[in-house]
């Protein structure tokens, strides 16, 4: 099996599953300030990605 591309996958899946939580539990003020540094968090998600693929090397 190819250790990358479950890694990739899992931590994906991990990330959309915080982030849809975090939307569907918090109040409606807190919905706007989490849609607002959206971009911040995806891009702290690709680097965790990129991270943790290169201790998978």
């Amino acid at each position: 099996m190819n250790k990358k591309a479950i890694t990739t996958g899992l931590t994906a899946g991990v990330a959309v599953g915080a982030a849809c939580y975090a939307l569907s539990a918090a109040k409606v003020m807190k919905k706007h300030s989490l849609k607002r540094h959206a971009g911040k968090t995806l891009k702290a998600a690709g680097c965790l990605l990129d991270d943790i693929t290169s201790l998978m090397r």
